[in-house]
């Protein structure tokens, strides 16, 4: 039986933990499965780039404990060790409860927690500090055991040793202080694998200290994989399999295939340094609902691919490229005309700020943009949390009524401007959004077409919309092919 990998709050050691132990595990020549509590996607790209194979969140709120339990059971069983990586601390869920929390997860799956705790500055507090995670509740743990980390000596060691023999918790190991486990951060978490040029040689370290300072001959069978799932019970069909019909008098086509294109639709995804918050998922149900998902750089301002049938704009960092993304005037004008052509286009958290007319840089210098939405977006407040979204009409991916959940992450806020011809600015307010200790209010933009929005969602959690999508860009007709690749930007 694997192990669920928490600690009392962030910043004690769970994603180091975690990147060692898949570091031991490819040093051994083993496969290894990588997951991750809750709605991240930096710590699950460095997790899947040490593992060699992508990281799968596990977030019962936004995709539901059937999916969860699907998802570990079918990836997990595919591989010969699973580590589950939690979020926060470890009964932090939504709000102040403890709801999608990593203790959610444990016991939904069954999973003993090896909890991970820093360390410094206490001695035999340790033993309380233990004690209450070990016994709080609900949802009761199992804990197998705790790993320090920032310990100060031997003789440190010994005390936080005999704290825990006290309570009969096992000590697991440490990890040690070393510079290759100082791992750089920015506003919304940790570097990405491909701003880590060292990435090899800190997984090579990382593997060796491992070996010298954890108890791998206790920890290595709390990384046994679940028994793998029957091939019927592959949670991508599954997953599409759960989403409603639409009803007879939707004005969504009812097909996800083209007569006029045969084959997969091309799908254009922005992906390079600006743009890569996205689950795995994603790209897997679009290919399962006849779609072919073809990557695309603004950054390298590139042209929308030829033929493409809808655009994709994910979360990232375009604030921190936003000179470099105001000079791609080829890739603004290609959005632009595929805007005006009526293609559909989804927009999520960084990815609106592309549609805006101005973004303001972390200096605070203001950069054109692709002038579809009348806003200007800079820095302002943190907004984090679940949301509720209760969509206000029908529109290319969501219809009236229906609820889901997101989540929302992001310190750029936006400021509307009055519309001047802007292309997407006659969509109506997308949804209602609701969250604890947040006031209600609407948000985003919808028309048949588009969908633009600060609000994350999992897929997986609302298997209609990459169906919709689909259908949508079945009934798209992609621009000549000199039209996206000869757009600049005018203005």
């Amino acid at each position: 039986m694997s192990c669920l990998i928490a600690a009392p709050c962030s910043g004690s050691g769970k994603t180091l933990l975690s990147l060692t132990l898949a570091a031991v595990a490819r040093a051994r020549g083993e496969t290894i499965q990588p997951f991750k509590v809750g709605p991240d996607y930096l710590d699950p790209q460095l997790l899947g780039a040490v593992a060699g194979r992508p990281c799968r969140n596990l977030d019962p709120l936004l995709c539901g404990e059937e999916w969860v339990r699907r998802c570990y059971r079918w990836h997990g069983g595919r591989a010969g060790r699973v580590l589950v990586e939690g979020v926060m601390g470890l009964f932090d869920g939504r709000g102040s409860g403890s709801e999608g929390s990593s203790a959610a997860v444990a016991d939904l799956l069954g999973l003993p927690v090896v909890l991970v705790v820093e360390a410094s500055r206490q001695a035999g507090s340790l033993a309380a500090l233990v004690r209450g995670f070990r016994d709080h509740g609900p949802p009761r743990v199992a804990l197998a055991g705790v790993v320090l980390n920032r310990v100060g000596s031997d003789r440190h060691l010994l005390l936080l040793a005999e704290a825990l023999e006290a309570i009969e918790v096992p000590l697991l190991g440490v990890l040690p202080s070393h510079p290759s486990l100082e791992l750089p951060s920015r506003h919304l978490g940790l570097l990405t694998p491909g701003e880590l040029g060292d990435l090899g040689e800190r997984q090579r370290i990382w593997a060796r200290l491992a070996e010298e300072h954890l108890d791998l001959g206790r920890l290595w069978p709390l990384l046994a994989p679940p028994a793998p799932a029957p091939d019927r019970l592959d949670p991508i069909r599954w997953c599409l399999e759960q989403a409603p019909p639409e009803p007879a008098t939707s004005t969504v086509p009812s097909t996800a295939t083209s007569a006029a294109a045969p084959g997969p639709l091309p799908v254009a995804i922005a992906s390079d340094a600006a743009f890569h918050f996205r689950y795995p998922e994603a790209q897997e149900l679009l290919s399962a609902c006849g779609l072919r998902p073809v990557p695309w750089s603004p950054l390298a301002d590139e042209a929308l691919p030829p033929d493409c049938r809808a655009v994709l704009l994910p979360g990232g960092y375009p604030e921190l490229h936003a000179a470099q993304l105001a000079a791609s005037r080829r890739s603004l004008g290609s959005l632009a005309a595929v805007a005006r052509a009526g293609l559909p286009i989804v927009a999520e958290c960084g990815g609106l700020l592309l549609l805006g007319r101005e973004l303001e840089d972390g200096d605070g210098r203001r950069h054109p943009m692709a002038g579809l939405l009348p806003f200007s977006a800079r820095r302002g407040g943190l907004s984090l949390g679940y949301r509720q979204a209760l969509p206000a009409a029908d529109g290319l991916l969501v219809r009236r009524g229906e609820g889901l959940c997101g989540h929302e992450f992001h310190r750029w806020q936006l400021v509307p401007q009055p519309a001047l011809g802007d292309a997407l600015a006659e969509g109506e307010g997308l949804w209602q959004l609701d969250g604890w200790g947040t006031p209600a209010r609407i948000e985003g933009w919808t028309t048949p077409t588009v969908h633009a929005s600060w609000l994350h969602l999992h897929w997986a959690g609302c298997p209609a919309i990459p169906l919709r999508l689909a259908r949508a860009a079945a009934s798209a007709v992609p621009l000549p092919r000199n039209a996206v690749s000869c757009s600049p930007l005018s203005g």
